[in-house]
């Protein structure tokens, strides 16, 4: 299930492309799941663990993509423990969010309303212990902590 802590969380890591570009694994650039993201939210390629195609800027390396998609893989991947700032991501990286928190429990931090679309959801506001199930009852709990 995906929990969200709204609003200043001093665990959280606030930056997390820096954290990435320092933990990262070859072998989460490569993984089916990245890929996916990877192609959606930077509309690139992942030619190998040290290579991606972007349409902008021609061949990157892996420390070269998106914020956002270094967030998104920071929570599908790491096994840290630690929370991850999402206003690092935009609101193209919702879904992926979602998806993650689908697929294992994910607690991330939010500092603003990201706009989790118009479909049902589950996720547990850790703020208050209430489980929201759309972006109405989102807004209403969100709107008081940032």
């Amino acid at each position: 299930m995906l929990s969200i802590y709204l609003g200043e969380m001093d665990q959280a890591i606030y930056y997390p492309p820096v954290y990435f570009d320092n933990q990262y694994e070859d072998e989460w650039i490569t993984d089916k799941l990245s890929m996916e993201m990877i192609k959606d939210v930077d509309k690139s390629e992942v030619i190998g663990p040290h290579l991606i195609e972007s349409p902008v800027l021609g061949p990157i390396s892996v420390k070269e993509i998106s914020g956002g998609v270094k967030t998104l893989i920071l929570m599908a991947f790491d096994q840290s423990g630690k929370i991850f700032n999402a206003s690092a991501c935009g609101d193209n990286c919702a879904k992926w969010i979602l998806k993650i928190g689908e697929e294992k429990d994910l607690t991330i931090n939010l500092r603003h309303i990201m706009d989790f679309g118009n479909e049902k959801f589950e996720i547990k506001i850790l703020n208050t212990g209430e489980i929201v199930h759309d972006m109405g009852q989102f807004v209403e709990i969100a709107g008081r902590y940032v």
